[in-house]
């Protein structure tokens, strides 16, 4: 599972040019899944994401969670995490989960936030979406399970 994860002033969903979703302060995600993704994937991620520490306090240093400074998390789904692009100049999006194992795991990880005591707001599984963000910093860090669970232990 793939995430990236961006600290935001605001961001919002647009499907058809209609507001679907928006956050104030919090943290941008998009998630990808890849086929060998499973429950503890999601599990890792959200427990990592959760724990985060990329809020500045008041010596600016990065030192509190989203929960520590009242933000809200969205999720986007993003299949196209998983391009593979070594060959030609069309990717490849073999990796990246059918929605039949993807569309679960990321309602399973949304379920985690918001277990978590976030307010999780999200995009449309498998829909075309407008993502508007201003982001705050920029602070942008990419999560992937693989580097810590590898392809061949799942």
């Amino acid at each position: 599972m793939r995430a990236v994860i961006t600290r935001v002033k605001s961001a919002e969903v647009k499907i058809d040019g209609v507001t679907h979703s928006k956050i104030g302060k919090g943290l941008l995600i998009l998630l990808g899944v890849s086929v060998n993704d499973s429950t503890a994937d999601a599990e890792y991620l959200a427990r990592k994401i959760t724990q985060m520490r990329i809020f500045e306090d008041s010596e600016e240093k990065l030192n509190l969670s989203c929960s520590q400074v009242n933000g809200s998390m969205m999720v986007v789904s993003n299949f196209t995490l998983y391009a593979n692009t070594q060959k030609g100049n069309r990717p490849s999006f073999i990796d990246a989960a059918r929605p039949e194992l993807a569309r679960p795991l990321y309602e399973y990880f949304t379920a985690l936030l918001r277990d978590a005591g976030y307010k999780t707001e999200t995009g449309v599984f498998g829909a075309y979406m407008e993502l508007e963000s201003i982001n705050d910093g920029p602070v942008t860090i990419v999560m992937d399970t693989e580097d810590v669970f590898g392809k061949a232990e799942k």
